[in-house]
């Protein structure tokens, strides 16, 4: 995918951390999702999703509804909510189906709005200037800090790898506002640590 698909979905996921106030991790969702009238709900009987689906979107009754498949772990039961409020967030085009309007949660992104829907996922959950802040790099501790799948932490520690070779952290006036709101529990997360010495 191009450039500006990625930066495209990297301030999304920016901008929805500061429109929400969202400020430690892990990022929390019923109560994220209960302010922006969004109905979530689990399904353990597989039969609601095709084979290669984690969630699905729909709209019923005029709002947005997250159903995630609750034989999922906790971990990607979390990431198919981050990756299903991407497309709300994005206003990506909807489909019909057996939901009625909707777009459904794929293993693997296949078309723009999932790469997009993918990568604001990993924005929300794992915020770059949030980890190198408290100076975390292992997919390990990525993985039990955000409370992701160990690979998608494997992901995001090869992304930071990247960041950290380029100095990339913090050149965005948008992405310092994140990592300003987020400075108290830095310190606070730091200060923990220390103490644990």
């Amino acid at each position: 995918m191009n450039y500006n698909i990625y930066k495209d979905s990297r301030n999304a996921s920016w901008h929805f951390l500061l429109e929400n106030g969202i400020c430690t991790l892990p990022v929390t969702f019923a109560g994220l999702c209960r302010i922006n009238n969004i109905g979530l709900y689990r399904a353990v009987d597989t039969g609601h999703f095709n084979d290669d689906e984690r969630g699905v979107t729909f709209i019923k009754d005029g709002r947005f509804n997250i159903l995630v498949n609750g034989s999922d772990s906790i971990e990607i039961q979390r990431y198919t909510i981050a990756h299903e409020l991407g497309h709300i967030y994005m206003r990506h085009p909807m489909t019909d189906d057996k939901y009625g309007r909707n777009f459904g949660v794929h293993h693997h992104p296949v078309s723009k709005v999932e790469y997009q829907a993918e990568r604001f996922a990993m924005g929300v959950l794992a915020p770059a200037c949030v980890l190198w802040g408290l100076g975390v790099r292992s997919a390990g501790d990525i993985a039990r800090l955000c409370c992701i799948s160990p690979e998608d932490a494997r992901v995001r520690a090869n992304r930071m790898r990247e960041l950290y070779k380029r100095d990339a952290f913090l050149k965005s006036d948008l992405e310092k506002q994140v990592y300003e709101q987020f400075k108290p529990f830095i310190l606070h997360t730091l200060s923990q640590k220390s103490s644990d010495l």
